[in-house]
């Protein structure tokens, strides 16, 4: 029996700022909408699969979203760190770490935080993607 992260989903402050940012900067497309009596929510996928994020803006939640211990960052594979670490900051995102190459991995990196304050870790592989990562490279998609 296999399994696979099929859907996670974060809370957010504000639902239609957080779509702009992950479908217009980060390129990853609502696939559906739904509200239910405590929440507003879109789930968004790459049109390559891989997991699918689901953004929740509680209805009676107010303030900043409580980031807790438990979460650390999110991994966003691209085939341009160093131009989608660019769209980031244009859209408002905080530079944590700007683009650099890691010695150890074949990869380029880079750190933003959100408009919520999810720590954002952009990853470019160099080498090709590991088994089972889907390849942002495989299409054209702006």
């Amino acid at each position: 029996m296999g399994q696979i992260l099929g859907q996670f989903c974060i809370n957010v402050s504000d639902l239609e700022r957080s779509i702009a940012f992950w479908e217009g900067v980060c390129g990853l497309p609502v696939r559906s909408r739904t509200q239910i009596p405590t929440a507003l929510e879109a789930v968004l996928q790459a049109d390559e699969g891989g997991s699918r994020l689901q953004l929740a803006q509680q209805l009676e939640q107010t303030g900043p979203i409580d980031m807790g211990t438990a979460m650390w960052k999110l991994y966003l594979n691209t085939d341009d760190c160093r131009a989608l670490y660019a769209k980031c900051i244009a859209a408002g995102c905080e530079s944590v770490m700007e683009p650099a190459v890691l010695d150890r991995w074949p990869v380029t990196v880079a750190f933003v935080k959100d408009f919520d304050g999810y720590l954002i870790e952009l990853i470019e592989y160099h080498e090709g993607t590991p088994a089972g990562v889907p390849d942002p490279g495989s299409t054209n998609r702006k």
